[in-house]
């Protein structure tokens, strides 16, 4: 019998692999969880979103500390009802309300968000490290995102695009689908959380921060243009190309190389450059499949998950219709 000899190099990546797997297969058992079946995809309430109306925050809060990761701004606070929170402001407060109840509806774990216009915090420091202009006036901040786990769920890692339990899998292809119809460019490993159930030990997989959404396919200069810009998510189209077997979104795109020259930002640039395979030679048939199920979801639901990140009437509107418009490209496969 001949043996097929490998380079070094090749079998390390090999081994590589399978332990990055390794680490991230269940416990005790336990099969890994990335989507569960949503059942009647029109009665679910996005205004509320994954958390309901029972599991909202409940007010006042108290400040605990400042969360330094991350780029927006944020900070703890406890509830009255001593429930732990993380209030997020800037940009991704309002585009995040909203991704986050789109993939809850149609299977994807999604954290509990709500998005108050104002909140009132006790014991708010006069200055926060970032923020400052976010953070309002004597312990009331404007346009917040409020942000929690259940209860019985504990975050125990992050997870990788390229090496999980599920890649290559239906649910896993309707996930990138679903990063592009959002419009979620910022596909970090740290943006991905397991959960695992104390309950159950079963581990799900999640994007927990799906913030840098709502806006263009990719990272701008700014900020600004990149999350929540409502202009440049209404013009971009979600698919690229149609071939016979499979389809290529117009998603993520890479920064311009103009735009990054002021800022040196080499790293976010072969970041971005490393993750344009997540929209690309996606199978037709998974994305029909995805798209089948936000097909279900009607326009007032589509509506009600805008209205809830305290959108005004014309935006929910302007906002709603490019939702609707991308789930028509899927309907067309």
């Amino acid at each position: 019998m001949r043996f097929l000899r490998l380079p070094a190099v090749i079998l390390l990546a090999l081994c590589s692999t399978q332990l990055s797997l390794a680490r991230d297969e269940k416990p005790a058992g336990q099969q890994p969880v990335l989507w569960v079946d949503p059942g009647d995809i029109g009665s679910r309430n996005l205004l509320w979103g994954a958390g309901g109306e029972d599991h909202r925050p409940a007010l006042p809060v108290e400040f605990l500390s400042e969360a330094k990761e991350g780029t927006s701004p944020k900070f703890e606070v406890r509830d009255r009802d001593g429930k732990k929170w993380t209030a997020k402001m800037g940009l991704e407060a309002r585009p995040e309300t909203v991704a986050s109840r789109l993939l809850w509806a149609v299977g994807f774990s999604a954290n509990y968000n709500y998005f108050l216009p104002e909140l009132e915090v006790t014991n708010m420091p006069a200055k926060l490290h970032r923020g400052r202009k976010q953070a309002g006036h004597d312990g009331h901040v404007p346009h917040v995102r409020m942000q929690t786990h259940p209860a019985h769920m504990k975050r125990v890692g992050d997870w990788n695009w390229r090496h999980n339990p599920f890649y290559g899998t239906r649910e896993f292809n309707g996930l990138r689908v679903m990063m592009g119809l959002l419009g979620n460019w910022d596909l970090k490993d740290e943006n991905n959380a397991i959960l695992e159930n104390e309950e159950t030990g079963a581990r799900v997989y999640e994007v927990s921060d799906v913030g840098a959404t709502m806006g263009t396919p990719g990272k701008s200069y700014t900020d600004k243009s990149s999350k929540g810009n409502l202009s440049a998510y209404r013009h971009a189209r979600l698919i690229a190309h149609v071939h016979s077997d499979h389809i290529d979104l117009n998603f993520p795109k890479r920064p311009p190389l103009a735009e990054l020259f002021p800022e040196f930002e080499w790293a976010v640039f072969f970041h971005q450059l490393s993750l344009r395979w997540v929209g690309k030679h996606i199978p037709r048939q998974d994305a029909k499949w995805i798209g089948s199920l936000l097909a279900q979801l009607t326009p007032q639901q589509i509506n009600d998950a805008f209205r809830a990140a305290g959108y005004s009437p014309e935006q929910i509107e302007a906002y709603s219709r490019a939702v609707q418009s991308r789930i028509e490209e899927l309907k067309r496969l």
